[in-house]
Order: structure tokens, then C-alpha cells, then sequence
């Protein structure tokens, strides 16, 4: 895409501005030919054209206009003395965070009552490199309460909807960042994935979402839903996009115990370069009768562009995806039981008010009752019912050995020695189905969970994964829903899948398409 030259009319600048990805627009205020405080400007004006009102996409829970304002005309005055490059990478370029991710100015909640009114004393340290990069942030994104949810839905604040019709859901729980990113009101988005919550989301509304290696990112200032699978990422539009900023964010963090002490990757720098001979795995898993007919079409159109790049396409078996939710479903809500128990009127949270003669306990009960949702009570008494007396070995240990399959299944299949195919890449559907409508799967819990069939193994396995958009579904409505496919990689190899990811983007005519909002 042209950058607009220097004194166009500032609305049809401010138009165009929101048709720029990260890498075009950062490039733009590097010559010139835009500024920060133009960028945010056109952002922000988006933001208000499409956000808010009963048929507003709802991805943002609050913005920052006059602090985002002030800050990118901060890094307007820096390029102009320092030059773009001393500012940072990410000079100008607008940004949303995902509203479980702490920030030291505004609100951090959650999507939850409980934590309506919480102000966080410091900034997480993945939103703090993005700022130290030169991002402006905007504001914080919707989300299923403590990220527990596939849709969206489970918010304090309402549904976010999917750009492409707002009847639908965005997938979840990072929903809000994924839908502000594909309703260009930003051209990059943190969210969390736990399960899925970057790549299902990603999927479902047409943007490129990506799940680091299980310790490349630090959480520290993420609020924890399960501290064993939660991981920090980026959504963008394009795989660049993607890639850049993953060089910000990732990195050793001494205040994140499970942060892991290895070199950065350079991911924007070797994106570009295609991988000679490259193989991708693809399991016989994937090609399940369940998949939506677009979604089938969607794998084979990846493979079919995998083939045309010279990729050799190899089956493999992941016998242990059957496994997947099941286990998840276990460790998760067991984490998140133990993580929640903090949020209970007392250190944390939400206070109910209580009569003069109630004891301790019925202010905690009534508390976590008003401050939590329905689903997140749900997830907190099965976890605490899978911890409990009696139980713990049956579900628990059984579930973290199912983990421990999964782990070895794709071990297996990345490595050559022991007869293994050695694929460098394992390609799958990002979700069954396109996105499905609001309230539809409301009451059937497990239609829910479900969504994430393709997603929770590679939170399982600690591997890195990234969904690219791969087609649009025809509904039987008449709407065009997009779908997705997903790629994971071995821990700690972010260049290789973002090359690998380039590969399918280049071949898949996807970028200049947008959301008929």
C-alpha cells in the first residue's frame, strides 16, 4: 500500500492510515510522510466509528485517547531530533493490550466484575517493551472473563463481535484484541493463550495470531489463569507484522520465574527468506470428518501452496490431539482454582456487603459469587474438585501424564533420530468451524470447549504455533466467515515458523481483504 503524501485532506488520511499494517505504517512516520500523532489520531477515530453503540464491535473495554495522543506526539519530537531508528522499532505504531495484561495507568479487569475497579500499580513486562519500543498504546481489549472462554461471551462488559458479522462471535478469549486488529481500530494487539485464545480468535476473524514457546515471553503483569500454559503473544495482519513485534516482546525477564534465559529470536529480520526442502507434517488427525467443508478446503488449500513453494508434504500421526481437551479441561481449571483463590474480597477483588452477624466465610462466598461469572465459577469448581481428596490421582496426575504423551507425540515428529520424519513444521485447522453466532453454543459447555480441539496441545506441549488466514466460508446465511490454519513449531524455533508462515501467506492472496464493516 502508498503511504498518502504529506497534505492530503486529513480525513482521507486518516481513512487510509487504518488500512496500514504495522510494517507500512511504521515506515511511513520513518520518512515522513505520517506522523505518530496522525496514526493514533486515525486509530482512535476508528475506534469510535466502529466500537461503540448497540451494533458496535465492543472490542474495546476503555481507551486512552488524550495519553495516547500526548505520548505519540512525544515520539513525533524524538523522531524529529533522535531519527525513527534510535526511537525504536516500534516508533509510532498504535497498539492494543488484551485487559488482563497489567498496565500502570487506567484499568486492568479482567472482563470481570471482580476486578472493575482494580488500577494497576506497574506496567506488564511485555506491554512495557512494546511502550519502550515506541508503541501508543490505545487501550484495553475485551476478553472472556480471566481469559476463560472461546467466544468472547464471558465478559462483565458484554460480547465482542466479529467484524465480519457482528451476529458472530470472534473466538476467544483474546476476542477483543483479534477483533480490534481486523476492524483496523489497531494494526497490532497483544493477547494471552492459554488453550488457543490467540490462534481460535485469530482464526475466526482473519488476522495473524501467534503463540510463543512456553517461556520466551514473559508473564509477569499477566493476571494467571493456568501459570503452566498461559503465554503472552501478538496479533497482526500481516506475518511480518507478527514477526516484529515478537522481537519486542520476547526476551528474558528475571521477574518471570519461567521465563526462559536464551537469546532473543530475530524473527522481522529472517521472515522474508523462504526454507529450502521444507517438510510439513501433517497429521491424519487433521483431515477429521467433524471439520466444516471450508475448514477441509482451507487444509488443503495450505497444502496445495506448500506444494507449489517445493515444500515436501509429509502424514504423520498425533494419536494424543484425541487426548487434548480432556486434558486440558483437567489442568486448566485445576490452575485457574488455585490462581483465583487470591480474588476474595478481602486481598483481592470485589467486597460484598455482608450483615453485622455474618462470619469470614460468608463474606468470601458472596464476594467470589457477585465478582465471578457463571463460566469462571464453573471452571473453579471443576478444577477444585479434580484437586480435591481422593480425586487428585484419578484426574490430576492422569491428566498431566496424557500431557506428558502429547509433549512426546510432537517431539517425536519434529526429530530425525529414531526413525522420526524430522518435519519442520506441523500444519492443522485453527478451529473445526468458522465463527459461529452469539449465544448459539451458550448452553452446551462441551460444544464450547470443542472449539479449542485443534489448539490446547500446542499449550500442552509448551511449542510455538501461529494461525495465518486461509479462506472465507460461505454460510448458510449468506455471510463470508473467515477460517484459519495453524503451523507449530519446535520450543524456541519463532524464526523458523514465521518463515514457514510467510511461505503460506505469500501463496494465499489473503492481505488486501478486509471486514465489510
Amino acid at each position: 500500500m502508498t503511504p498518502p503524501s504529506p497534505g492530503q485532506n486529513a480525513t482521507i488520511l486518516a481513512v487510509e492510515l487504518t488500512d496500514f499494517s504495522a510494517i507500512e505504517l511504521r515506515d511511513a512516520i520513518r520518512s515522513g510522510e505520517t506522523s505518530a500523532a496522525d496514526a493514533a489520531r486515525a486509530c482512535l477515530a476508528r475506534i469510535e466509528e466502529v466500537d461503540s453503540g448497540e451494533n458496535g464491535v465492543n472490542a474495546f473495554i476503555q481507551t486512552f485517547p488524550e495519553r495516547a495522543l500526548e505520548q505519540a506526539m512525544k515520539i513525533d519530537e524524538r523522531v524529529a531530533k533522535e531519527g525513527a531508528e534510535t526511537v525504536g522499532p516500534l516508533a509510532g505504531v498504535p497498539v492494543a493490550i488484551k485487559d488482563n495484561m497489567c498496565l500502570a495507568h487506567g484499568r486492568t479487569t479482567c472482563g470481570s466484575r471482580m476486578l472493575e475497579n482494580y488500577e494497576s500499580p506497574f506496567t506488564a513486562t511485555a506491554v512495557q517493551r512494546l511502550i519502550d519500543a515506541g508503541a501508543i498504546v490505545l487501550g484495553k481489549t475485551n476478553l472472556d472473563e480471566f481469559a476463560m472462554g472461546s467466544s468472547t461471551e464471558h465478559s462483565y462488559f458484554g460480547p465482542t463481535r466479529n467484524p465480519w458479522d457482528r451476529s458472530r462471535v470472534p473466538g476467544g478469549s483474546s476476542g477483543g484484541s483479534a477483533a480490534a486488529v481486523a476492524a483496523r481500530m489497531a494494526p497490532l494487539a497483544l493477547g494471552s493463550d492459554t488453550g488457543g485464545s490467540i490462534r481460535q480468535p485469530a482464526g475466526l476473524t482473519g488476522v495473524v495470531g501467534c503463540k510463543p514457546t512456553y517461556g520466551r515471553v514473559s508473564r509477569w503483569g499477566l493476571v494467571a489463569f493456568a501459570s503452566s500454559l498461559d503465554q503472552i503473544g501478538p496479533f497482526g495482519r500481516t506475518v511480518s507484522d507478527v514477526a516484529l513485534a515478537l522481537d519486542v516482546i520476547c526476551g528474558f525477564d528475571e521477574l518471570d520465574s519461567t521465563s526462559v534465559n536464551t537469546s532473543a529470536p530475530a524473527c522481522a529480520q529472517a521472515v522474508d527468506a523462504p526454507i529450502n526442502k521444507l517438510r510439513v507434517g501433517v497429521p491424519k488427525q487433521a483431515r477429521n470428518e467433524k471439520n466444516h467443508p471450508a475448514v477441509a478446503e482451507a487444509l488443503e488449500r495450505a497444502i496445495g501452496v506448500y506444494q507449489s513453494l517445493g515444500a515436501q508434504i509429509v502424514d504423520i500421526d498425533l494419536p494424543t490431539i484425541e487426548y487434548g481437551i480432556a486434558a486440558y479441561y483437567i489442568i486448566a481449571p485445576a490452575e485457574a482454582s488455585s490462581n483465583l483463590a487470591r480474588f476474595d474480597g478481602v486481598r483481592y477483588g470485589r467486597r460484598a456487603e455482608i450483615g453485622a452477624h455474618e462470619d469470614l466465610i460468608s463474606l468470601y462466598s458472596r464476594s467470589r459469587a457477585e465478582g465471578f461469572g457463571e463460566e469462571v465459577q464453573r471452571r473453579i469448581m471443576l478444577g477444585t474438585f479434580a484437586l480435591s481428596s481422593g480425586y487428585y490421582d484419578a484426574y490430576y496426575t492422569t491428566a498431566l501424564r496424557a500431557r506428558r504423551l502429547v509433549k512426546e507425540d510432537f517431539d517425536r515428529v519434529f526429530a530425525t533420530e529414531g526413525g522420526g520424519p524430522g518435519v519442520d513444521v506441523v500444519l492443522s485447522p485453527s478451529t473445526p468451524t468458522p465463527a459461529f453466532r452469539i449465544g448459539e453454543k451458550a448452553d452446551d459447555p462441551l460444544a464450547m470447549y470443542l472449539e479449542d480441539y485443534y489448539t490446547v496441545t500446542a499449550n500442552l506441549a509448551g511449542i510455538a504455533g501461529v494461525s495465518v488466514p486461509a479462506g472465507l466460508a460461505s454460510m448458510d446465511d449468506g455471510v463470508r466467515a473467515p477460517v484459519g490454519v495453524q503451523l507449530f513449531s519446535p520450543p524456541f524455533s519463532e524464526e523458523r515458523l514465521m518463515r514457514a508462515a510467510n511461505m503460506l501467506e505469500s501463496g494465499l492472496d489473503w492481505n488486501d481483504r478486509r471486514p465489510p464493516l
